[in-house]
């Protein structure tokens, strides 16, 4: 049976960390930001944690189990 290929797209948006968690970046941030006050663009700056629910499905996207 041929290896598994990462998922190219899933790749480029998630990373995983040090203790296994999947990581992303925050959604709302490629427009409209005339319209959001300082304090949400300052919050959507940074990444936060994928759900428990989804990790599993995006370690599978990215090969790791």
């Amino acid at each position: 049976m041929p290896k598994m290929k990462t998922h190219s797209s899933a790749k480029k948006r998630f990373k995983i960390t040090g203790s296994g968690k999947v990581k992303r970046f925050q959604a709302y941030t490629s427009h409209m930001m005339r319209n959001k006050s300082k304090k949400a663009k300052t919050r959507l700056g940074g990444s936060t944690l994928v759900s428990k629910v989804d990790q599993k499905r995006i370690k599978t996207l990215l090969c790791i189990q």
